[in-house]
């Protein structure tokens, strides 16, 4: 189990969201990463007001960042006795959208350095009209060192995830009241 106050970025993520802090506004992706993950009770209040079910913890999701519009993009903890780099990374988005985007860590590192953030990999409908993804050459540099071997395309590594993870939405959804 992964420790509930264990709250510090892995090393990769904190590279990457560091990369990421310094390209808000710049490359057309809507993703803000945060210093550290959100505090259990900041997590816990999140998955209360997204789900409208007071009787939730937030102990399965570590949330690292989040859209323009408030959706949010964390770790589910879903693989028991694995750890954090293990996990899947979800997208919750303010208007009810959800997705897996990456099934790991080092997928989702991948991700970004292809030029999508967690609301552009799950999002059911097309982005801006005129937004084309853009390779990050700093991200993957990261991806490179940290996750070599989880080289993929971007629609590769979502549809893996979505693959492995089907079931997301309708996990979450039955949560909600």
């Amino acid at each position: 189990m992964i420790p509930n106050e264990d709250r510090q970025f892995p090393a990769a993520l904190a590279a990457a969201m560091a990369v990421r802090l310094d390209c808000i506004g710049e490359d057309g992706v809507d993703f803000e990463p945060y210093e550290s993950f959100l505090t259990a009770d900041e997590t816990t209040d999140w998955l209360r007001a997204w789900t409208g079910n007071n009787d939730l913890t937030g102990d399965d999701f570590r949330v690292f960042g989040q859209d323009g519009t408030g959706g949010n993009a964390a770790f589910w903890l879903i693989r028991p006795g694995r750890d954090l780099a293990e996990q899947p990374v979800v997208f919750m988005g303010s208007e009810g959208e959800t997705g897996v985007v990456a099934r790991n860590l080092g997928s989702f590192l991948w991700l970004l350095a292809d030029g999508f953030g967690p609301w552009e990999a799950a999002a059911f409908y097309e982005p801006e009209p005129d937004w084309a993804p853009r390779v990050n050459e700093d991200l993957a540099a990261i991806a490179e060192q940290h996750a070599l071997s989880c080289r993929a395309s971007a629609a590769t590594i979502v549809a893996q995830a979505t693959q492995e993870f089907p079931d997301f939405d309708d996990t979450i959804m039955e949560l909600c009241i």
